[in-house]
């Protein structure tokens, strides 16, 4: 089935660009709407985990082209909670009880993205196409951006900012893989991996092109776009030349690893005690 929906999603894809109007025809519109309800199911998601640990995300962009073919057959519509009035396209997400998700208000889900039994939402903001993961707790004005994908007892602490991305359809989404914690004010974006079990100390912000600076050993090691499993890290600054002399530029600085354990609490807790991190 999902291979039948992601032609026909590739097919329309293309016709759109020479004639918009393809996606007024009814079975267009059926086409894209059954996307959007296997992505709020969580029966499809945008990226796949790899079968192995370390291994690189399967990013399916007929997906992502979904949603963004979705915005357009949509009208804007009045949506009322209590006497707060919103005016938008895309729905919010309901019936969090029989899904067994604690939603505190005035957390906001929109339709279209997934949110596992278990997992809590403090109010915060949810995407279309975000995924988040049971026992995960989205804290209070965290926001979860489009196509994200959270794992498994993640902690996104207070003001969190996960960025979101659509376009290029191909592009990576950003990761943050199974028992991590961000501290408060951390801002992840541009299809940043954050994977398992590592910790952001409070206000780390990473980019693309953000350098991951690894001061652990004698020797430091530079790289982009990655936070390795179980790495402990802190805001950093390093220094780059510009035409008007040296100035610091933010870097993400990893401090040491957080051990592997059985109790991952404790480990947590161990972390942030043993590198004295801000959360």
């Amino acid at each position: 089935m999902n291979q039948e929906l992601e032609i026909k999603i590739n097919s329309l894809w293309d016709k759109k660009n020479t004639d918009s109007s393809v996606l007024q025809d009814p079975e267009a519109r059926q086409t894209i709407e059954s996307v959007i309800a296997l992505l709020d199911s969580g029966k499809i998601r945008v990226a796949d985990e790899p079968h192995v640990a370390g291994q690189p995300w399967t990013v399916n962009a007929w997906v992502k082209k979904a949603i963004l073919m979705y915005f357009p057959i949509r009208n804007m519509e009045v949506m009322r909670s209590g006497d707060i009035e919103y005016y938008d396209k895309i729905p919010l997400k309901k019936d969090f009880a029989n899904h067994k998700v604690r939603v505190v208000p005035p957390a906001v889900a929109r339709y279209g993205s997934f949110i596992e039994p278990g997992a809590i939402l403090m109010p915060s903001y949810v995407n279309i196409g975000a995924y988040v993961s049971t026992g995960t707790m989205v804290d209070t004005w965290a926001t979860v951006g489009s196509c994200a994908q959270i794992g498994k007892h993640v902690h996104l602490s207070g003001g969190v900012g996960i960025g979101g991305v659509l376009e290029p359809p191909q592009a990576d989404p950003v990761i943050i893989e199974d028992h991590a914690f961000l501290g408060s004010r951390c801002v992840v974006v541009e299809g940043v991996k954050i994977e398992a079990g590592a910790v952001l100390g409070s206000g780390v912000i990473i980019t693309a092109s953000t350098k991951i600076v690894d001061v652990s050993a004698s020797e430091t090691k530079i790289s982009k776009g990655i936070v390795p499993r179980n790495s402990v890290v802190i805001p950093g600054t390093i220094p780059k030349k510009f035409p008007a002399g040296e100035f610091q530029v933010p870097c993400a600085l990893i401090i040491g690893k957080r051990k592997e354990s059985t109790d991952l609490k404790t480990s947590l807790n161990d972390a942030l005690r043993e590198y004295e991190v801000s959360v």
